[in-house]
């Protein structure tokens, strides 16, 4: 993504990419182990941008759109819902039995999210913003993502101070397992 987009170009970019990712899984036949490698990178590619939006994206809901608060809390329980599919899939093989049922529940729910928030939530905020903040809330977004976790932590904050304080730490182990058990080198 360009260094100088702005956050709501920076997340449908996210999107775009979950999206190219989500058609690739599903040419892929059933039971297939190319299946869980696919899964893992939607898994790395969905947690760094949740915890990107959580940390900076719904703090500036809240503070700038009107009734922000409601819109944020709303976005934040769809996350969690998505991590939780994310962790029941984590540690379950492409050949078992619910990982495609599970498969299809996390599109399906990803999918209602993204279409939720570029169609409501990304036009309202760039009614809501002074000029310029979106340029800065995309390149602290893009920072984010670079030291987000890896994996699903359904048991983090979705909401700062503590999740500006914990997702970073949590980030590096989840990269240093993926350095040692060879998860990740897509």
């Amino acid at each position: 993504m360009d260094e100088d987009a702005d956050a709501v170009a920076e997340l449908t970019a996210d999107h775009r990419a979950v999206d190219a990712l989500f058609e690739e899984l599903q040419l892929v036949p059933s039971g297939r182990p190319a299946r869980r490698v696919l899964l893992d990178r939607v898994t790395v590619a969905l947690v760094r941008h949740a915890v990107a939006e959580e940390e900076y994206l719904y703090p500036a809901v809240r503070r700038h759109v009107p009734e922000g608060g409601a819109l944020a809390d709303r976005e934040i329980a769809g996350h969690a819902e998505i991590e939780r599919l994310l962790k029941d899939l984590e540690g379950r093989p492409p050949h078992d039995p619910g990982f495609d049922a599970l498969v299809v529940r996390l599109i399906n729910e990803v999918t209602g999210h993204v279409h939720d928030e570029e169609r409501h939530l990304f036009p309202l905020l760039r009614e809501s913003c002074p000029g310029g903040f979106l340029t800065g809330l995309g390149a602290r977004i893009r920072r984010a993502e670079r030291t987000a976790p890896t994996r699903p932590h359904p048991g983090l904050p979705g909401t700062p101070p503590a999740n500006r304080l914990l997702a970073p730490g949590a980030g590096l182990v989840d990269r240093v397992r993926d350095a040692l058990g060879g998860r990740g080198r897509f």
